[in-house]
């Protein structure tokens, strides 16, 4: 029976890889929503499951499918 390549391997070895792309528009999501001194004193666990789902719903919107390949050059949406 053949092994499967990744069977050897453990879960968190076989989640994506976020790039520096990802964490470059994370950062600055958070910083538009008035998040990012919380998280820069706390770490990114001290946010809610409000705020992380309303940090995780503007990074979708902006970024639908797809990963942002370069960091944000600061010409992003404003937030009403």
């Amino acid at each position: 029976m053949p092994v499967k390549p990744d069977e050897g391997r453990s879960r968190k070895s076989k989640m994506k890889r976020r790039t520096a792309g990802w964490e470059a528009a994370k950062d600055e999501i958070a910083k538009e929503l008035g998040l990012w001194d919380k998280v820069q004193s706390e770490g990114w666990a001290s946010l809610t499951a409000e705020e992380s789902g309303r940090l995780g719903g503007v990074l979708s919107g902006r970024y639908p499918g797809k990963a942002p390949k370069r960091p944000p050059q600061g010409a992003g949406r404003k937030m009403p």
